[in-house]
């Protein structure tokens, strides 16, 4: 049996970091990673042979499960047909239709391959459609890793962004403002002040990238009033809440309609895809209709697109998300009760199937708050349910999923196994 820390010395040898994706690498939260070597439905299994209830997901997209048997017959029958043809197929048809019917605001939509070739096409077609140039973006939403959105606050209400990473040019940045999420005064006076300078808004309705943070009560639909007002473009990046929400998107919960939305994670049933579309007056400007360019030869890939079809169906069953409702409130109910019995004052943010335990005693609602937490009892927290059997994100400003597929046993045993982990928290 080869061990963890075998395979994750043997992987920094070959892949930067030994991870093809940061956050796998457990650094914020020490410890070596776990390598998966199986799923099937709520449980992951590592290849030491030991079980886990996951509560990741593959950080969303498993809104049924690991290895669903619809969608992986459904994948396998497609794969026999041949895996990939760089010409049009009946399937985008239907999965394009499935998704235009379920968002109200969804008159066109065009495939791609992630989310983050979904915003970056996304802010493109608004640069092109309002012929301005400066973005808004907020702090502690993530849109991906191009460029334009790697970008971090200036020293000012409405300065020029700075770069968050190295290797982004300040060039490409100086067009993107930071703003503080759900601050909707700084908002308002900035898109008063440079509106005439401004091609979109881009936000997480219900941020996922900082913890889960939800929005104020009309804040939403103050930010589309402005926009509406101001000849703005507003885009909803939906690559975690599209579908897991509700059927559709997060606008159908709160009645607000974008210009232009950001898909990813469900619409492909765990395998790579995205997607952005909108109104058909921006959406017409796309090549080959429009002069706005953007392509790819993997774009609609069978693969994906039939177990996103497959997805979507299992997930038009009535009562579906009731019953993910259920599980998460009974999470939820539980993981109070028990900081009750404790004594301690941490946040606890919940919609849906969506959750984070923040390790601070503030309400979280922006990031500023979120960063308040206490990241090294994060870390112990996490570390003990890990070992008890229970895989959260490694990291305190990511989301906890349920899934289908997940039991109330599933979620009683969590319970159980939170009161424990919370009560031996140490401090250093």
């Amino acid at each position: 049996m080869k061990k963890n820390s075998f395979l994750f010395k043997e992987s920094e040898k070959y892949i930067p970091g030994g991870v093809n994706s940061p956050v796998r690498a457990f650094k914020a939260v020490g410890g070596t990673p776990v390598f998966i070597s199986k799923a099937k439905g709520s449980k992951i299994y590592s290849v030491e042979g030991k079980a886990y209830i996951d509560y990741v997901c593959s950080w969303g997209p498993l809104i049924l499960g690991h290895a669903d048997k619809m969608v992986v017959n459904t994948i396998r029958k497609t794969a026999g047909d041949g895996t990939s043809f760089g010409a049009p197929t009946e399937r985008e048809l239907e999965l394009a239709k499935l998704i235009c019917e379920s968002i109200p605001s969804m008159d066109l939509v065009r495939f791609v391959n992630s989310g983050t070739e979904a915003v970056m096409s996304a802010i493109r077609a608004a640069r092109a459609f309002t012929a301005k140039d400066k973005i808004i973006k907020f702090n502690g939403c993530y849109h991906g890793h191009s460029d334009s959105v790697l970008s971090e606050a200036g020293s000012g209400l409405a300065t020029f962004g700075v770069p968050s990473s190295p290797g982004v040019p300040l060039n490409t940045v100086k067009d993107t403002i930071s703003l503080p999420y759900n601050d909707i005064i700084a908002f308002e006076k900035t898109i008063r002040k440079i509106h005439d300078k401004i091609a979109c808004v881009i936000i997480e309705p219900v941020a996922g990238n900082m913890g889960l943070v939800l929005p104020k009560e009309g804040y939403l639909k103050k930010i589309r009033e402005l926009t509406q007002k101001y000849k703005v473009v507003l885009i909803f990046d939906e690559v975690i809440t599209g579908f897991r929400l509700s059927f559709g998107g997060v606008s159908g919960l709160f009645g607000i309609k974008p210009d232009l939305t950001c898909l990813g994670k469900i619409i492909g049933g765990g395998l790579p895809v995205g997607a952005y579309g909108g109104k058909e007056e921006i959406m017409k400007l796309i090549a080959p209709r429009g002069p706005v360019y953007q392509a790819g030869t993997l774009s609609g890939n069978p693969l994906a697109i039939s177990a996103g079809i497959a997805t979507l169906k299992k997930l038009k069953v009535k009562g579906f998300y009731e019953d993910l409702e259920k599980k998460g409130k009974l999470l939820e109910d539980g993981v109070r009760e028990n900081l009750r019995k404790l004594n301690l004052g941490y946040t606890y943010n919940r919609l849906g199937s969506m959750s984070t335990l923040f390790f601070t005693n503030q309400v979280v609602n922006d990031y500023a708050t979120a960063k308040s937490s206490d990241i090294s009892f994060y870390a112990q927290y996490f570390n003990t349910m890990l070992k008890s059997g229970v895989y959260l994100p490694p990291s305190q400003f990511e989301v906890s999923f349920i899934s289908g597929a997940h039991t109330y046993q599933d979620i009683e045993k969590t319970v159980k196994i939170n009161y424990l982990a919370l009560r031996g928290l140490k401090k250093k």
